[in-house]
């Protein structure tokens, strides 16, 4: 099952990389020195809205199908709303997870990405409070 792991990131001042402006063919080699674009801050390139965003980390493999694995820092933003086939965090009886929101007629499923995991049920006894709708995902290709 992937859980959360909270973890605390502070956003300090802007990081400013180099914007290539041609995009990468996979397979073929380019000298992109000559095509810089200027500069990019992936701050402001991927979250929103920074008062209501936090980055937590997963663990586990319910989610790979959804490119969501072990150790992934995701990026959470709580000012969006939880609809249908997003990816949130969600705490059920005092457990953390990420899985995909689903509405299905008068219930609500949290499905995972992973077939060798079935669907959370949640049933009206259950304590569930969303965290947030999980916008990107970083992970190491190494």
């Amino acid at each position: 099952m992937t859980a959360v792991t909270p973890t605390t990131f502070k956003i300090s001042k802007p990081c400013s990389l180099p914007l290539a402006l041609c995009h990468v063919e996979a397979g073929f080699p380019s000298p992109a020195d000559d095509y810089m674009e200027g500069a990019l801050d992936l701050n402001e390139h991927v979250i929103k809205h920074p008062s209501a965003t936090y980055f937590v980390r997963a663990s586990g493999d319910s989610m790979t199908d959804a490119g969501i694995f072990n150790g992934d820092l995701l990026i959470v933003d709580r000012s969006l709303e939880p609809i249908h086939g997003k990816v949130v965090i969600a705490e059920v009886d005092g457990q953390l997870t990420v899985k995909r929101l689903f509405k299905l007629k008068d219930r609500f499923l949290l499905q995972s990405e992973n077939a060798n995991y079935p669907p959370i049920e949640l049933q009206e006894g259950n304590e569930v409070v969303v965290w947030g709708v999980v916008t990107h995902v970083l992970h190491n290709l190494l």
